[in-house]
């Protein structure tokens, strides 16, 4: 996968690998990244978008597989994970799966893990398929302005809004579909076991209005971290209390 490296400011405590959200990109952190100081920073696109928009995966042990090999190709032996939303479901999959030696730590912002109803998961992803071919067929302005429409993102102001939806458009609608089926979160398997088992520190990041993610991350055996002022997209919301937050978990 496409990235981008960033060696630490201040003497390196170790690598922090940035995982962004559905339709963000490598650059989604940074702005958080830039007070973290005293770490290196690996940003990541995720396949279907950014520079990654090339690239498709099948489902979320293929989009694990290219992470690993991302990973691998830069030499990274030890790091924490930091995940937005899709990217919080991915590192808590990585994080699960057994084959994680170098990972030091788990930091999820807003990342469901995972629908326990066969029948709620199959309701899921014929709803993303339906994303799906919107992202297909309709002009990607359009499709944007109804996904941040959704009750998730009920705290966004127009303004906000607005802007999510110039930033976003710049995606490939085609890749943005492939990827939103791959890795819809119901072809997601529930993760709740498996995190209760993790042999490396677990924290939970949620805007205090996001009362959707609050509930789900008191059911996580995971440090919660309350975001105040701030919704589902806590770290664009308000990014300098994520980066406070951040630089406590990781400083230790």
């Amino acid at each position: 996968m496409a990235a981008y490296f960033q060696p630490a400011r201040a003497a390196a405590r170790g690598v922090v690998v940035w995982l962004h959200g559905f339709l963000g990109d490598q650059r989604e952190w940074q702005a958080v990244a830039a007070a973290c100081v005293e770490h290196d920073h690996l940003f990541i696109d995720l396949p279907g978008h950014g520079g990654s928009a090339q690239l498709s995966a099948v489902d979320f042990a293929h989009v694990n597989e290219q992470l690993i090999a991302t990973l691998d190709s830069y030499n990274i032996l030890n790091y924490w994970l930091v995940g937005y939303s899709l990217g919080g479901r991915i590192a808590m999959f990585h994080a699960t799966q057994g084959d994680t030696p170098g990972l030091r730590g788990l930091v999820v912002e807003g990342g469901h893990p995972g629908l326990l109803n066969a029948d709620e998961r199959n309701a899921r992803f014929l709803a993303d398929k339906q994303w799906a071919q919107r992202f297909h067929n309709e002009p990607i302005e359009t499709v944007l302005d109804a996904w941040y429409r959704q009750p998730v993102f009920a705290t966004l102001t127009d303004t906000q809004r607005e802007a999510l939806i110039t930033l976003r458009a710049r995606n490939k609608p085609a890749a943005l579909a492939t990827m939103l089926e791959a890795t819809s979160l119901g072809r997601q398997p529930p993760l709740y076991a498996p995190l209760a088992q993790l042999p490396v520190p677990f924290h939970y990041l949620c805007g205090e209005r996001d009362t959707k993610f609050r509930a789900l991350a008191a059911t996580l055996n995971a440090s919660l971290h309350l975001i105040t002022g701030a919704g589902h997209n806590a770290h664009r919301e308000n990014p300098a209390a994520v980066a406070c937050c951040l630089n406590a978990i990781l400083r230790p």
